[in-house]
């Protein structure tokens, strides 16, 4: 488990990760305009869920300002691409199957729910900048209102 989270003015931890429909991402080969990742504990849960229906909803507006927009879960690209089916998703999703990813964000965590204490994803959102560096961080993020938030932080870039 990562006890160091990287922080605003951080560089941004590189990547290069699988997505939902084939092909990989890496992060470095998005210098040059602001990225949004989320991360999420689970495709096809309630909050997931509607998380990533509100930022496929809103997918043309972070494009308008200038920004990409990933979802990073551990679940398999299978798992993306039926999540992302059943719910006409347009944000990519992107594999961290490994969890490598989610340990450099700090985002795999020591979970406690009643009582019985477990590792999973923290719901997450990090801002970067154009030039790679975390703009913005949103922890133990609450879906209502999120993705609003986020974009207006794109907006303010």
């Amino acid at each position: 488990m990562s006890d160091t989270t990287p922080a605003a003015t951080d560089t941004a931890p590189d990547f290069t990760l699988p997505r939902d429909g084939g092909g990989e991402v890496s992060l470095s080969d998005l210098r040059g305009a602001p990225v949004v990742l989320f991360f999420y504990p689970r495709d096809d849960t309630p909050g997931c869920t509607k998380e990533s229906i509100g930022f496929s909803q809103h997918l043309q507006e972070f494009a308008d300002a200038g920004a990409q927009v990933f979802g990073i879960s551990k679940d398999t690209v299978a798992k993306h691409d039926k999540f992302v089916a059943k719910y006409e998703l347009t944000v990519p999703l992107l594999s961290d199957a490994e969890g490598s990813v989610c340990e450099d964000y700090g985002v795999w965590v020591e979970k406690n729910m009643y009582g019985r204490k477990s590792m999973g994803i923290e719901r997450s959102t990090f801002l970067i900048d154009a030039e790679g560096r975390i703009a913005r961080v949103w922890r133990k993020v609450k879906v209502d209102g999120h993705v609003a938030e986020v974009l207006e932080a794109v907006r303010a870039l």
